[in-house]
C-alpha cells in the first residue's frame, strides 16, 4: 500500500512516488521534451507552447546520458533509450516545419 503524504491546505493528500529507476527518469525526461514540442499538454492540462530550443536541449541531455552511459545499461534500459531519443528526434524534425 502506497503512503500518503501530508496535503496542503484545502487539498487532497498526495501519494508518495514510486522509487525512481533509470527508465523512470528518461521516461520523464522525454515527457518534458514533448511538452516543449507541443505534442503533450503540460501537468496542468493546457496546450503548451512549443519551445523548440528547450526541446532541443532535452533532447541533447538524453544523447549525452545514451553516449555516458554506453555499456552500462541493461537491454531494455538501452533499448528504451535509443527508441525515446529516436521518436524525439523525429518529432522535432516535424515540429520545425
Amino acid at each position: 500500500m502506497k503512503e500518503k503524504m501530508p496535503a496542503e491546505d484545502g487539498e487532497e493528500p498526495r501519494k508518495a512516488l514510486p522509487p525512481l529507476d533509470f527508465s523512470t527518469l528518461v521516461l520523464s525526461m522525454g515527457s518534458t521534451a514533448m511538452i516543449h514540442l507541443g505534442q503533450v499538454a503540460d501537468p496542468d492540462g493546457n496546450k503548451p507552447t512549443p519551445d523548440l530550443a528547450a526541446a532541443k536541449q532535452v533532447i541533447e541531455i538524453l544523447t549525452v546520458l545514451e553516449e555516458k552511459t554506453r555499456g552500462n545499461l541493461n537491454d531494455s534500459e538501452e533499448n528504451l533509450l535509443r527508441s525515446l531519443l529516436y521518436d524525439l528526434r523525429i518529432a522535432y524534425v516535424d515540429a520545425q516545419k
